[in-house]
């Protein structure tokens, strides 16, 4: 079989030992990367205690994706995805080698390091949406929630293990010896899309083989789709309202700890773990279970579900810590039931050849709110206290996912495909050649 060409009906056909050969090769990414992450964030807080260093690391780190991201998806839709995540992971990989020759030599500088940071994600902002919108065309339909759990369960497990694994490694080599682990596991990640085709999905094409459609014609027709479905529309408002609200929840974490709580580094270190354990167990159960047959009933009940965590948390008195300990368990847990069915609807919902513009633009969007979010949340807590934020954003989370079963557009969203589709033939979308 030519390796770059296959149906996704071929694929389907025995789907396991080939989707989750890829799979475990991009768990071992995911790994590396976690531990590349830890690695520059404790070098750059070792050599300069300045905080204003650590948000720019950050902001350079999120802006990529923030601004690429409404017309890689174009890209991505256009482009062979396999070969875009193999480009992409074999660009991050380069740009660890560059930078761990840096540290060999002596002479990294933290711009250097901001370099590295932009362009790794920059690859992300590639690879991301491209194994996205492939996973739709290798996973049948009925088993997308289920590794959209697995995946879930991958994220919780790496936010366990790479921080004291990196704190370990680091103890035991060099800088420049972590970062090349990252080499290593990126090859792990290369190696199987090598092996193993991913399906491509149908687009038109001219009889001597270019598309009918330009690029810029892609990135609208991206903007259009996803503004011409009123669910879709009213999830990405949703999701991006739910990151603005939530995000400064694990930032302004360290000060509820230690001013409000009167707790230490340890009890802050257990905010996480218990977070990462409900993550794990979240994700098991819902790769086990797949959620409801409407997922997007599995995914308002998360909304729900974080918004009790987080109220708890804020509510939490100075001297009952294990009820903020049980909040961000709580979150942990319902946290793969609002992310994984949700990334099942767009994958099984939106159209093949239109999937790489849709999920960058509801990532975009969402990671948007990040900065600001932060932005907000500081001062207003500085004014108003830490626990206020927690409790505000809480009744807000389980107003929104509750209020979202009373719109017909969200708890809709399966069945109005068609109605998106017919977008295609309006005049503005006319095929013209490149």
């Amino acid at each position: 079989m030519n390796i770059t060409q296959i149906s996704s009906d071929e694929f389907l056909q025995n789907w396991k030992p080939k989707f989750f050969t890829i799979f475990t090769g991009q768990a071992f990414s995911l790994f590396g990367s976690a531990l590349v992450q830890f690695a520059l964030v404790w070098y750059l807080t070792r050599q300069t205690g300045s905080a204003t260093i650590l948000a720019t690391a950050t902001l350079v780190a999120m802006l990529p994706q923030v601004v690429l991201g409404p017309f890689v998806g174009a890209l991505v839709d256009r482009w062979n995805r396999r070969m875009v995540m193999i480009v992409a992971d074999g660009v991050i990989a380069l740009s660890t080698l560059g930078l761990a020759g840096l540290f060999w030599a002596g002479k990294v500088q933290v711009w250097e390091i901001f370099a590295i940071l932009l362009i790794r994600s920059a690859g992300g902002a590639f690879h991301w949406p491209a194994m996205a919108a492939s996973t739709s065309l290798m996973v049948p339909k009925e088993e997308l929630g289920r590794v959209a759990g697995m995946q879930q369960t991958l994220g919780g497990l790496v936010s366990i293990v790479a921080p004291p694994s990196g704190a370990l490694l680091i103890g035991l080599l060099s800088t420049q010896g972590v970062l090349m682990i990252d080499i290593v596991t990126a090859l792990l990640a290369i190696f199987p899309l090598l092996m193993i085709a991913i399906p491509q999905p149908a687009r038109e094409q001219t009889t001597d083989g270019r598309l009918t459609t330009s690029y810029w014609q892609d990135v609208r027709d991206g903007f259009r789709y996803v503004a011409s479905w009123p669910g879709l529309m009213a999830i990405l408002v949703i999701a991006v309202l739910l990151n603005f609200l939530l995000t400064p929840a694990s930032s302004l974490m360290p000060l509820l700890v230690t001013r409000y709580f009167g707790l230490g580094a340890l009890e802050f270190g257990l905010t996480d773990s218990l977070f990462g354990i409900g993550l794990i167990v979240g994700g098991i159960l819902l790769s086990a279970w797949g959620g409801f047959k409407r997922r997007i009933v599995t995914v308002l009940l998360g909304i729900i579900g974080l918004g009790v965590g987080v109220v708890m948390i804020g509510l939490a008195p100075a001297n009952m810590f294990w009820l903020a300990l049980v909040g961000m368990g709580w979150m942990g847990l319902t946290n793969p039931f609002t992310n994984g069915p949700l990334h099942a609807i767009l994958q099984s919902a939106v159209k093949p050849e239109m999937q790489g513009r849709v999920m960058s633009l509801v990532s975009s969007a969402a990671t948007a709110m990040t900065p600001l979010s932060l932005a907000v949340a500081g001062p207003l807590s500085d004014w108003i206290g830490i626990r206020s934020w927690y409790i505000f954003g809480g009744v807000v989370c389980l107003l929104v996912g509750a209020g979202a079963f009373l719109v017909p557009a969200v708890i809709n969203v399966e069945d109005q495909r068609s109605g998106v589709d017919a977008v295609e033939l309006s005049p503005l979308q006319l095929p013209s050649a490149e």
